[in-house]
Parts: C-alpha cells; sequence; structure tokens
C-alpha cells in the first residue's frame, strides 16, 4: 500500500501544482470569466452536486450501453477475421475506412434514426467508438499466440473451437483489455457528443451546451470534471477486471 502511494506522489504533486497554476496563474491571465478559477468551479459543483450527479449518472448509462455493444461487436468479429484470415484481409480495409470518418458526422445521422431523446442513439455512436480499438486489439491477441502452443493442441488433435477456448482467447485477454480501456474513455466521449447534436435535458452533455450558451462558465468547467470523473472510475472498474482476470496468463511471448 506504501508503495503504490508512493508510485503515485508525482503524479499527485504534478496535479496539485497545475492547479494552482490555475487558480492564481492562467485564469487571471486568460480572465475569469472565460476561465473560471478551480475554486469557483467546486463552488458551482457543489451547489449543483445532486443535478450534475444525475445528469453524468444519465449519461454514463448511455456510454456503457454503447461499450457493451461496441465491444462485443468488435471481440466477435476479431474471433471470426482470426478464424477465416481470408475474410479478415476483406473486411479490414472497410473497418478502417468507417474508423476514420470523424465521429462528429455520425452524430446527427444516428439522431435522426433513433431520434434525439432515444438513448439508443448514443449507444450507437459510443459503439461505434468503442468497437474499431477492440477488434484490432483483440485481432492481434488471438493471433499473436506462441507457434508451439498451437502445434502442442494440434498434436492432440484438438478442434478449432477447442484451439480458441484454451489458447487464443486466454492468451488474448491482456490485449482484449487494452482495447476495452481504450474504450471506456471513447464511450463517454461518443455519448457527450451525441448530446450536442440533441438529448434529454438530464443527460451531462446537454447541460454543458446549455450552460456555455448561457455564458456559465463555472457550470460547465464543473460539468465536465464530472464526466471526467466518471470516465476515470469507468477505465479504472475495468483495469480491476482486467487484474482479475489475466491472472496466470501466460504470455505471448511478443
Amino acid at each position: 500500500m506504501t508503495r503504490r502511494v508512493t508510485n503515485q506522489l508525482p503524479a499527485l504533486v504534478v496535479f496539485a501544482l497545475g492547479l494552482v497554476a490555475w487558480e492564481w496563474v492562467f485564469s487571471p491571465l486568460a480572465g475569469k470569466f472565460l476561465l473560471p478559477k478551480p475554486s469557483a468551479i467546486a463552488t458551482a459543483f457543489w451547489h449543483n452536486r445532486q443535478l450534475l450527479s444525475d445528469a453524468g449518472w444519465f449519461t454514463f448509462k448511455e456510454a456503457l450501453g454503447g461499450f457493451v455493444f461496441g465491444s462485443a461487436g468488435g471481440i466477435v468479429v476479431a474471433i471470426v477475421l482470426a478464424r477465416w484470415r481470408k475474410v479478415g484481409e476483406a473486411v479490414m480495409p472497410y473497418a478502417i475506412a468507417v474508423n476514420a470518418i470523424p465521429i462528429i458526422a455520425f452524430a446527427p445521422i444516428t439522431n435522426a434514426w433513433f431520434g434525439p431523446l432515444n438513448p439508443h442513439s448514443k449507444w450507437a455512436i459510443a459503439g461505434i467508438l468503442c468497437f474499431f480499438p477492440v477488434l484490432v486489439n483483440t485481432l492481434r491477441g488471438l493471433t499473436s499466440v506462441r507457434p508451439e502452443s498451437i502445434e502442442l493442441m494440434s498434436s492432440y488433435a484438438a478442434s478449432q473451437f477447442e484451439v480458441f477456448r484454451r489458447v487464443r482467447i486466454p492468451s488474448a485477454l491482456p490485449f482484449i483489455f487494452t482495447g476495452l480501456k481504450v474504450g471506456t474513455v471513447l464511450a463517454m466521449i461518443g455519448a457527450i457528443v451525441g448530446d450536442y447534436f440533441g438529448g434529454s435535458t438530464r443527460a451531462l452533455g446537454v447541460q454543458i451546451e446549455n450552460s456555455i450558451s448561457l455564458f456559465d462558465f463555472p457550470f460547465g468547467w464543473a460539468a465536465i470534471v464530472v464526466a471526467s470523473a466518471f470516465g476515470i472510475v469507468f477505465y479504472l472498474a475495468v483495469g480491476a477486471a482486467e487484474r482479475l482476470s489475466v491472472r496466470g496468463v501466460p504470455s505471448t511471448g511478443d
């Protein structure tokens, strides 16, 4: 425990110095109106803590829905592409092309498909953002297994299903969780971006957009801090699941 705190000490010092510089240097230079002090942001959060907490939870549920469907889709497609390599060679260029499209271009389309007040429109945006990193990392993990392991399973006359279940998928777990951790951040971004193009007044993105349009910058920054906090907790939760899941998983030798 002491070692963990010591390892985190440099980051905490940088964070504290950043807050001090923001409070006493950057905010006065930029103007308190455009860049509120952290103390003003903290005050705005405290006075609106229930509203912001509810909005953060509402948006987190949107992000979680997209994360689940996008990540599950990425893992399933990766398994298919790893099993049938020729299919992967044909499909991957199109997956890359879709990933290259800015997500801001998808948001109005998904809102038109599902309706701006339907959470499924935000699920779709978050899911699209999560899909590609999970797909790429999972596919790399499934195809980076030691040849000796595959040869050993072949010597036992194991089926492809058994090879995937006992060798490829367990060995790919570290890669899968790398993609999932990236997906947690992207899912929150996708849900909030989707709110900018129409959403429930309970959503965090709508709260941010409305507060900035009314020049209530402390409230807007407080909402941004809440979004960041939910994203960090989401990331840490997946990281904790990774530590529980990858114990004893053999190295791929990379």
